[in-house]
């Protein structure tokens, strides 16, 4: 080796030391941040229904960064979960909106309750944001509307099923309906109705309602026990107040059935009921134990580890922020341009990672709105028995 060579090769060695002692190796690219966001409700009496949409988020995003991100064109990301508290307040949903547009989210998931969603839509169609509600007014859904995309089955295609399926196996004739006096509750109550007239049942209340902060419901119920409906459903229930109906119509001696098509918490059940709650029937999470792949179940395991416990409403949660990657996957261009993501829907189609088998992901609703403004998600209801959810069917919906 020449004098001259071995000179630089000593000084390219120093150099590198003091890079290294410096830290100042060049290091590999970091990855681009993704932000999706979340408005909902996570506080109050309803906050598990957004508690387990917000988590379900976070596990699935601390599962993909730390396996390295995740692949979307030509670029890789992170993804990072923007979260506010609505508190089922359709102004704070409305703030909370724009506070998604302020940081350039373009992909919402929620808000949870009918008020909300609707409040929520100028502002999503003014700076371009696609939301992914659990609300069920058919409005948002069906044009001239085209920015939100149905999180969830909605109670007018999961009533039919129940309510159906109670008159072939437990003889279910007459059926009573009770609501919140909120304009969710209330329109989930109408159409239940309109559904159980549908199917031939015998509607023997309809009318009666409470306000959301009731904690005595024998008053509110105590007429309608005394018609002795074989079904008495809980229209729009939140998870707090179903377990205090349950209890104050059992101990009223009604020996009927109760339902509910919003989805619930076992443990707030368990907790506020007890055995009372046994044979309540509700929507339950879209992954059981009967269905669910290899990566629900370790998606589980993640979310129990990293929360301290699981929500089986969580089985249906885990979708929307699945839906929205595996869309943008599809379509890049969709990241930054939600005409883009429009347009992808129809044709989308991906494999269900959660489900057993070959089965799919892709957007439905044609029939219920006139467009595919819908996650297909599957229809999973549930019985409670001794504080747990069990499965009582499983359908599909179109």
């Amino acid at each position: 080796m020449s004098r001259y060579f071995a000179v630089q090769s000593a000084l390219f060695g120093a150099s590198m030391l003091t890079l290294m002692a410096g830290g100042a190796l060049p290091a590999q690219a970091a990855n681009t941040e993704l932000k999706i966001g979340f408005v909902g409700v996570t506080s109050g009496p309803a906050a598990a229904w957004g508690t387990s949409n917000v988590r379900s988020m976070q596990t699935l995003a601390a599962q993909w960064n730390e396996a390295g991100g995740v692949k979307i064109g030509d670029r890789t990301y992170d993804i990072k979960i923007v979260t506010f508290d609505d508190q089922k307040d359709p102004k704070r949903a409305i703030a909370g909106m724009e506070k998604m547009a302020q940081e350039g989210i373009h992909y919402v998931v929620g808000p949870n309750v009918d008020d909300g969603a609707a409040a929520v839509r100028p502002v999503a169609e003014a700076k371009g944001i696609i939301y992914f509600p659990y609300a069920f007014p058919k409005a948002l859904y069906t044009k001239p509307a085209s920015n939100a995309v149905l999180g969830m089955v909605a109670n007018y295609q999961s009533g039919p099923a129940i309510y159906k399926y109670l008159h072939d196996n437990k003889g279910v004739k007459t059926i009573a309906f009770v609501a919140a006096n909120e304009s969710d509750p209330l329109s989930q109550r109408d159409g239940g109705v309109a559904a159980a007239h549908a199917l031939g049942l015998q509607v023997v209340a309809d009318k009666d309602t409470y306000q959301n902060d009731t904690r005595d419901f024998t008053p509110v119920l105590t007429p309608i026990v005394k018609l002795k409906p074989d079904l008495l459903v809980l229209s729009g229930v939140s998870p707090a107040n179903a377990p205090l109906l349950i209890r104050a119509a059992r101990e009223l001696g009604y020996r009927g059935l109760l339902s509910a098509e919003t989805a619930q918490d076992a443990k707030v059940l368990e907790e506020g009921a007890g055995d009372l709650a046994n044979g309540f029937i509700s929507v339950g999470g879209a992954s059981t134990a009967e269905i669910r792949s290899k990566t629900m179940d370790d998606f589980i395991a993640r979310y129990t580890k990293m929360f301290g416990e699981y929500n089986d409403e969580s089985n249906t949660k885990v979708y929307a922020l699945q839906y929205i990657i595996d869309t943008l996957k599809t379509n890049p261009k969709a990241i930054d341009d939600i005409a883009e993501y429009k347009k992808t829907i129809d044709g989308f189609s991906a494999p269900n990672p959660y489900v057993k088998g070959e089965k799919m992901l892709h957007y439905v609703g044609a029939s219920s709105f006139g467009q595919k403004r819908q996650l297909a998600v599957p229809l999973v209801v549930t019985e409670y028995k001794n504080g747990k959810f069990e499965t009582l069917f499983i359908a599909d919906v179109d």
